[in-house]
Formats: structure tokens, sequence, C-alpha cells
């Protein structure tokens, strides 16, 4: 029995801005997104069984139709007049959960391309993210991956020149944030900081990381940092172990760190982890999406 195996890549937000509060309740946004080599593992296989079935690793997980990798699966199937065909989708998550890495966004984008590739739906990445965008605004960026600008509610985008080469530290403290309370509590039109977005893109187009990181910048921090304090006593050790910039990543709570030193990174990693401060802890590396690049 075919069954395929896929990788649902996490991202940070290198720089994230909010614009304004549209009319229809969403926000007008401005980012800079990267992925990052940080992955949950999705299984997908045909069944006898009618429907779709999700198993998953972590128990408080959902399996039905509030999981967006049901969601995805769903979508394409309905569309294709195919709900009597059975799916199974087993999703071994690594990605910290409700942490603004687009975890679910990535499960899903990645369900969508299991399902197109299974059931032969011959559909187009174009054509995938455009019903991505009816699951979650981040699941066509998720689609696409690599180092982009995202602007409306993150479905523009444009393909921005690769991350330079560094070490990424990525780490969520034992809290969970809410997305909803994050933009619920934002004042948007009172925000007096904006992150440079334009001087990220020049220096992705220099390829300078040290200007790159110092144009970082989140106005969600004004949100979630007074909320939950832990977020700057993580970033706070990241800058004192060395990185050139630490930030929270979209809603948060995780907090990165852009280190051009691998040993430096390193060190903080087993520092952090030993401190009680975070629940999950990752070093990892910007993932680049090669074919969009030459393309």
């Amino acid at each position: 029995m075919k069954i395929l195996e896929l990788r649902a890549m996490a991202k940070i937000n290198l720089g994230l801005d909010v614009l304004r509060k549209r009319e229809d309740g969403y926000h007008e946004v401005r980012m800079i997104m990267q992925t990052v080599r940080i992955f949950d593992r999705l299984r997908i296989q045909r069944i006898r069984e009618t429907g779709i079935k999700v198993r998953t690793n972590l128990n408080y997980l959902p399996v039905d139709e509030n999981n967006l990798v049901y969601r995805a699966a769903s979508l394409l199937m309905k569309e294709a007049g195919m709900e009597e065909e059975g799916i199974l989708i087993e999703l071994e998550k690594h990605i910290p959960v409700a942490a603004g890495m687009a975890g679910g966004s990535a499960d899903a984008a990645a369900a969508l391309i299991g399902v197109n590739r299974l059931l032969g739906l011959r559909l187009s990445m174009g054509e995938l993210m455009q019903r991505g965008v009816r699951i979650g605004a981040d699941v066509p960026y998720c689609l696409m991956r690599g180092t982009a600008l995202a602007e409306g509610i993150g479905e523009k985008l444009s393909v921005l020149p690769p991350c330079p080469p560094c070490h990424i530290l990525v780490a969520k403290p034992r809290i969970s944030v809410s997305t909803k309370f994050v933009y619920n509590n934002l004042k948007a039109d009172e925000i007096s900081q904006h992150p440079d977005i334009d001087g990220q893109i020049a220096a992705l187009e220099q390829g300078d990381l040290r200007e790159l990181a110092k144009s970082m910048g989140n106005v969600l921090e004004t949100v979630t940092v007074p909320a939950y304090p832990v977020i700057d006593k993580i970033k706070k050790a990241m800058l004192q172990g060395g990185a050139l910039n630490a930030m929270m990543s979209g809603s948060g709570p995780t907090v990165f760190g852009i280190f051009d030193d691998e040993r430096a990174g390193r060190q903080c990693f087993y520092r952090l982890k030993g401190s009680g401060l975070v629940q999950q802890i990752y070093l990892t590396q910007p993932f680049q999406n090669k074919a969009l690049q030459e393309g």
C-alpha cells in the first residue's frame, strides 16, 4: 500500500508589522517570513474505511474537523467528489503548539500536498495555495516556504533573497498564547514604533546578516510581553548569550535568537535548557526553497 511521508516545516517571523485593523475584523500585516529546519512528520495512506482518520502523538490535539490537517484533506476530497475514499493521516508533532511558528498551518500545507499526490488530483502549487488560504492565512506561505514578504492578511506573498547562513535558537516557554487574545488586545492605531521591514529586505538583498538582525521587530510584543514576562527573560538570556538579536515569533510565546557563531548558540542552548524558563528548545538553521529561489 502506497504511503506518502512528508515534512511540515515551521516558520519564524524575522519582522512583523501590523498596519491597521480592517473592516472585516482581520488585520493588515507586513511580515518577513522564514522557514526553519524544525518539522512535523506526516504519513498519509489510503485505507478501506470511508472518510478521514487522523492519528497524532499528542493526545490533547483534536483528530476531527477541528484539526487543520483534517480540514485540508476534507476540502480537497469534497471538491474532487471523493468523499467515499478513505485516508489515514498520522501526524507526529515536534513544532511547538500554539507558539507562533505556524505548526498547524504547516501541517495543513503538507496534508494538501500529500492528498493531492495520493488521489492524483493534479492541482498546481498555485491552485493549492488558493485553497490553502481558506484554511488559514499562513497556509499559502507554508506551501511555498523559504524567505518571503507576506502582506494583506498574510496571503499576498513575494519571494525574497534567502536568509544569510546563521544559527537560530528557538525556545518556547511553558505557556501557550492565544493568537485571538493577542490581536484582540492589539491597539494597532496606537503603535508608535514599527519594525524596519524595508531595511530587512535591503539587508536580505545584500546578504547582510547583522543588518537583518538589527532591523528585527514584532509589534505583537506590545501585547504579549507585558502579559507574559517570561518572554522578555528568554530574549535577554539570548542577547546575553551572544545573539545578534532576539525576538518573539508571530503571536508568541516562542522566542528566537539569531547567532552568527554556532558555538555561542550551542552554549546558550544548554544554558537556557537548564534554566527552567523553557519547555522546548532547538538550535536550527534557515531552510530555503531552492526551486523558488531559482525560479
